[in-house]
């Protein structure tokens, strides 16, 4: 496997970044004691809008992810003058056509269609509305659309080289023949150390209360916790420029926006209320051919500050001591390329020689396009 790996080391201040269904920031038990976690999925949707939000993808090679494409390709007919109910009907008919029930103007799941793909969908259905629109399913669940137009409806699902959906994959329970296959991997964060969940108790005044009334308008709590973490990701860049259809120059594009967007975003709960903007402390990369290593069990037994250091001063240390044991058991990559941006307390000359380090992200972006270059072949 030719991949690029990521290790970020991310301490916040007290926050509640993702929730459960009870409002109570995630967690999770590992090596015996309770920890704080994001999920994977939550730090994936903080990617993708990083993608869009900080343009580091043109929109031609971003996804939409939605239950609502119907909507979309009926406006689209629209602004080419199709009426509105002969746009719903060649809409509907080539969506159950896809297999992607339809019911109230939604489909069954949230669809993941690159914008090419939509652009792709709208001008077929344009070329053949008479013969889409004329085919009334009365009461039937799937259409009865011509075998030829059903399969060019079908090619036009190729991925449409969007990065996104590149990265994370399509999953289509009813056509699996339709589904893409992830190239990025994406672990749930764990603190590097135990961690116990803290309430806020707030008030809020009503400003309009009669001086003869007392106390809160309303009154509540939220949980929180404060931590170190540990996030770690990877990109199989053989899978990515698959899916990508060859594009090389996309591939190299597309892997350096999401060491970027992976680096510097956090799921955004409860931000108006904590605030929780900090940077990580420590971002390394590998880069190279051979297997992935998630080095989390650096953290199995749970670290504590320790001779006047920081938690992500000693979460580094032992994130580092972690890869060179690795690497004295299993190897390096062959080839390898890596480098590590450093502003813990700890002493980057203990670690230098197993992660070179760089002065801040541009220079280590630099280093890894150089590596995504080589691998690529760009």
């Amino acid at each position: 496997m030719k991949l690029l790996e990521l290790h970020v080391l991310q301490t916040v201040v007290p926050s509640n970044l993702n929730r459960d269904d009870t409002g109570s920031p995630k967690d999770a038990l590992f090596g015996g004691v309770r920890r704080a976690r994001i999920s994977s999925q939550a730090q994936k949707r903080a990617v993708r809008v990083a993608f869009q939000e900080w343009l580091l993808l043109d929109s031609k090679a971003r996804a939409v992810r939605t239950k609502r494409v119907m909507s979309e390709l009926v406006r689209r007919l629209g602004d080419s003058g199709v009426p509105v109910d002969k746009a719903e009907l060649a809409v509907e008919n080539a969506l159950n056509a896809l297999g992607f029930g339809v019911k109230d103007r939604k489909t069954e799941y949230l669809l993941f269609l690159g914008a090419r793909e939509l652009d792709r969908l709208a001008d077929l259905l344009l070329t053949h509305l008479e013969s889409l629109a004329a085919t009334e399913t009365k009461g039937k669940k799937k259409a009865e659309v011509d075998a030829e137009l059903k399969k060019a409806l079908e090619t036009v699902l190729d991925g449409g080289k969007a990065v996104d959906l590149a990265l994370f994959g399509r999953m289509l329970a009813d056509r699996p023949e339709l589904a893409r296959d992830a190239a990025a991997q994406v672990a749930h964060a764990i603190s590097t150390h135990k961690v116990d969940r803290e309430f806020d108790f707030y008030t809020a005044v009503d400003d309009l209360n009669p001086r003869e009334e007392t106390g809160a308008g309303m009154m509540g709590d939220v949980e929180f916790y404060s931590a170190t973490l540990y996030r770690y990701a990877l990109v199989d860049l053989q899978k990515l420029l698959e899916n990508l259809q060859g594009d090389k120059e996309l591939a190299l594009q597309g892997a350096l926006a999401f060491l970027k967007a992976f680096t510097l975003t956090l799921p955004s709960g409860k931000q108006n209320t904590f605030a929780a903007h900090n940077p990580p402390l420590f971002v390394a990369f590998r880069a190279g051919a051979g297997l992935p290593r998630n080095l989390a069990t650096a953290f199995e037994h749970p670290v504590y500050p320790r001779d006047g250091m920081a938690l992500s001063a000693v979460s580094a240390e032992a994130l580092v001591k972690e890869w060179q044991k690795f690497d004295r058991a299993y190897g390096s990559l062959d080839p390898e390329w890596k480098a590590a941006l450093n502003l813990t307390e700890a002493d980057g000359s203990k670690f230098s020689s197993v992660c070179p380090l760089v002065p801040g992200l541009p220079e280590l972006e630099a280093k890894a396009k150089e590596a995504l270059q080589a691998l690529l072949e760009v």
